[in-house]
């Protein structure tokens, strides 16, 4: 047998074998993937209902309704609480009492797994279905759908891949035949490159190969070497991109050796290591003498031993600072240590909660008045009509604070969210002042008011009228209930130009102390809360109007006014 028919033949059963393979493993994954198509599908589903439930605490026919907004009509959705008790089924009559459900296959699988599937024969339905169930807090999410041809057509792997790679094969034994004639001249050729290669003269070389299909794979192969060669430079660049990178983070990042010497830091991790060990040092290694560190070092000195990749975190408080600590040990021996200055996240943290007491202990106040008055009242069956009334009317108005008050935090709540909740639309700032005016005409004749005002009737944004008029009335609000009686407000736009609107809202009232100026805009501050309470306010009105300026790209500030009174100095942004 000649070389070239030897050749030929040990070729082409290598790309048999090879297209053999490939081919069976496409045919697998191409019926995987499908099947991963459908256990997307159907966990997207059981993670709606999931969050469905968690968030409605819906009942049976919520459920139901719910349910149908899905797309595909013959989906049967199941959930299961954490005992296997049915408590809904999309495919039976509410109120049919099913069989538990805990040892079926996909809910046994489902405890041990991510999720859990079965193929099998329904007794509920009497059909065959395709199962995929999910394990949440709230107990089993389950979805399938039926088994039916068009399902079994569906995860079928599509097989014209194997007729496109019998062509190829054909086709490449076909080439193999031509090509094997000149295949020992090309080998010449590129083992004559290699020779180069190896001595590194590969860019001055002038090899000629032939013009066949060899001779073009042994070019390419050329070019993918020389390309090689400047991926390996790109790579270095890149590397040297990463290490300036980690120089100039935010985050302080550290790698150490097995030894705990370090390799590489960052200026940050310097500088929080010297924070957190008091002493100034060029060398990052220091920090591992710290007891705040020895947590650290023990769990360092564990995983070098096991030679696993593991992650350990701790925070730590340092001069009146806070650090989140993190390491990660590589399976290489080698480790990272990140620092991360947290102090300005865990300062919000503790707003979050002082707000989270506020509003409960605000709540609380109206609740306890209301239950006390209605227990009066049912405790005392022979009280007096009047004295009846009286009780109702005061805890009616306990109830409009504590409306008032939930309407608030809501209204802020929203703002956190203003891009989403908030529309912009334009806005006639003369009109929204009106509007207030007209909405407070009684109380100003109750207290005698004189409102004073001095703005352009064409004075307009680009803005949300809602949040415009909660400025001007809440302003207003305030004026009116803790400003005291026949006082002169005065509402003045007292500049304008091609951004921003300037506003300023005065009176002449009984005014605050200049220590109380800077707190105005917390929510729940008052400056004098039994004054507050008696007055009706719910403490966040000029939170708001804080909140709402802001959302217009403004800013306001408080001043005391001279001979006493306060003055709100705002601006509101035109676009």
């Amino acid at each position: 047998m000649t070389l070239n028919r030897r050749v030929f033949l040990y070729f082409f059963g290598i790309f048999f074998l090879m297209f053999a393979i490939i081919s069976f493993f496409q045919y697998e994954r191409e019926k995987e993937f499908r099947t991963d198509q459908l256990d997307q599908q159907l966990s997207t589903y059981n993670f709606s209902i999931n969050r469905f439930i968690l968030e409605r605490n819906p009942n049976w026919d919520m459920l139901e309704e719910y349910v149908k907004l899905f797309p595909d009509s013959t989906l049967r959705v199941t959930v299961i609480d954490s005992i296997g008790d049915v408590t809904f089924d999309s495919f039976v009559k509410k109120g049919t009492k099913l069989e538990n459900h805990a040892d079926r296959p996909e809910i046994q699988m489902a405890n041990y797994n991510p999720n859990g599937k079965a193929i099998r024969h329904s007794v509920s339905t009497g059909k065959e279905y395709y199962y995929l169930a999910h394990r949440f807090p709230i107990g089993y999410v389950r979805s399938a759908l039926p088994y039916n041809v068009s399902l079994i057509h569906t995860l079928k792997a599509n097989t014209f891949f194997l007729y496109f790679m019998l062509l190829v094969l054909i086709a490449a034994g076909i080439v193999l035949y031509f090509i094997s004639r000149n295949f020992t001249k090309s080998i010449d050729r590129l083992r004559i490159f290699i020779q180069k290669a190896e001595k590194e003269e590969y860019f001055n070389t002038d090899i000629e190969f032939p013009n066949d299909e060899l001779g073009e794979i042994s070019k390419n192969m050329v070019k993918l070497y020389k390309l090689q060669l400047e991926t390996k430079e790109q790579l270095n660049k890149e590397r040297e991109k990463l290490i300036k990178h980690l120089q100039i983070s935010q985050e302080g990042l550290a790698i150490f050796s097995t030894d705990k010497k370090e390799i590489l830091a960052n200026t940050h991790f310097i500088q929080y290591s010297n924070i957190l060990s008091d002493q100034q040092s060029e060398s990052s290694n220091q920090i591992f003498s710290l007891p705040e560190f020895s947590e650290i070092n023990q769990f360092i000195d564990q995983s070098l031993q096991n030679h696993e990749m593991k992650r350990k975190k701790l925070t730590i408080e340092k001069g009146g600072r806070v650090f989140a600590v993190q390491c990660i040990v590589f399976q290489d021996s080698t480790f990272e240590i990140s620092i991360n200055d947290i102090s300005v996240q865990e300062h919000e943290n503790e707003l979050k909660r002082h707000l989270t007491q506020n509003i409960s202990h605000e709540l609380k106040t109206p609740v306890s008045s209301i239950l006390g008055y209605m227990e009066s009242i049912l405790e005392n069956p022979e009280m007096d009509a009047e004295r009846q009334r009286f009780f109702v009317e005061r805890s009616f108005q306990q109830a409009q604070r504590l409306r008032d008050l939930l309407q608030d935090i809501s209204t802020l709540n929203k703002m956190d969210e203003a891009k989403r909740l908030f529309d912009k639309e334009p806005c006639n700032i003369s009109e929204v002042i009106q509007d207030v005016l007209n909405d407070v005409h009684l109380e100003i004749e109750q207290k005698e008011c004189t409102i004073l005002t001095n703005f352009q009737p064409e004075t307009s944004i680009q803005g949300n009228r809602s949040l415009v008029y909660s400025i001007f009335r809440n302003l207003m609000d305030n004026a009116l209930n803790y400003a005291g009686e026949k006082i002169t407000i005065d509402i003045n736009c007292y500049r304008e130009d091609d951004d921003f609107v300037y506003f300023s809202f005065s009176d002449n009232g009984v005014g605050v102390s200049e220590e109380h100026l800077a707190r105005l805009f917390e929510r729940f501050y008052r400056v004098d809360k039994g004054r507050s309470r008696k007055a009706g306010g719910t403490g966040l009105g000029l939170a708001i109007v804080k909140n709402a300026i802001i959302f217009h790209k403004g800013t306001i500030s408080a001043k005391t006014v001279p001979g006493g009174g306060l003055s709100f100095i705002f601006s509101l942004r035109k676009h």
